[in-house]
């Protein structure tokens, strides 16, 4: 099917994250490894942070959209904090590479936390500083931007390296061994 997907629902009291961290099938396939019965409530991929109304893959693709290919979990705050997801996000990929991860290169494969709300903001501001220090060492290029408009992606991509175990995966997307942060 290559339609829209359809549209998560959000529970009462549930909240959202949004992260572009390369490929959006890894960064979806270790988000739900990692926070399955731990917090996570549903997740989707699709398209944030470009100015085209209606992205498609093969337009974002293109680089000529501007939006990134991103994650939105759907997540419950009294089982995992949003700091933890974006711990994660800092540990699951390569944030100190301008416009890629790994071969996949140009601005729709950017690093990004798109942050929904001003506590958001300041806990992404907070721990993208606390990251680059500690585990980074002064590298990280991430952007920490507004959310604006979200786009889902194509039902083929949702879940697609569930469904594709055999499917592409970004050589960026690992879990690295970091000590906590001190704060």
């Amino acid at each position: 099917m290559t339609g829209p997907a359809t549209p998560m629902s959000v529970p009462e009291g549930a909240q959202t994250a949004t992260v572009a961290a390369g490929c959006f099938w890894g960064v979806e396939h270790m988000y739900r490894k990692a926070f399955a019965n731990k917090g996570l409530l549903d997740a989707r991929v699709g398209y944030i942070g470009g100015d085209t109304q209606n992205p498609t893959y093969r337009s974002v693709c293109s680089g000529r959209s501007g939006h990134a290919e991103a994650l939105q979990v759907i997540y419950d705050p009294e089982k995992v904090s949003y700091r933890s997801l974006l711990e994660f996000f800092y540990k699951m990929h390569d944030p100190t590479t301008a416009n890629g991860q790994g071969p996949d290169i140009g601005s729709q494969y950017r690093s990004a936390i798109f942050f929904h709300n001003p506590e958001q903001e300041k806990i992404a501001k907070d721990v993208t500083d606390e990251v680059n220090k500690e585990w980074w060492k002064g590298k990280v290029t991430t952007q920490v931007l507004p959310a604006g408009q979200w786009w889902d992606a194509e039902t083929y991509h949702q879940l697609y390296l569930d469904k594709n175990p055999g499917g592409y995966e970004c050589p960026s997307h690992f879990l690295r061994s970091f000590p906590p942060l001190s704060k």
